[in-house]
């Protein structure tokens, strides 16, 4: 699978955030600023997963040229895919 540029770009700045909170954390912040910090990179980390999944799902049903068991197996693998990551 190709991975579109947009994802890696957010994975990148997810990142940045972490080593932000690392930073906070080193310098002895406010642990409800750190906890902030840290629900917002999973609320990143989340919405970058749905879109590995979505773009992949698109790619799969495109894959399976109309054949609705092929599709369906695909549609179940992606929501397996989201129910496991939560």
């Amino acid at each position: 699978m190709k991975y579109d540029e947009k994802v890696t770009n957010r994975l990148k700045r997810l990142e940045g955030q972490i080593r932000g909170i690392i930073r906070m954390m080193d310098e002895g912040q406010d642990c409800r600023d750190v906890i902030t910090q840290l629900s917002a990179v999973r609320s990143g980390i989340d919405r970058s997963m749905g879109v590995i999944v979505s773009d992949n799902l698109l790619e799969c049903v495109k894959q399976a040229e109309g054949d609705t068991d092929k599709m369906n197996v695909v549609i179940q693998e992606a929501v397996n895919l989201i129910v496991k990551s939560r």
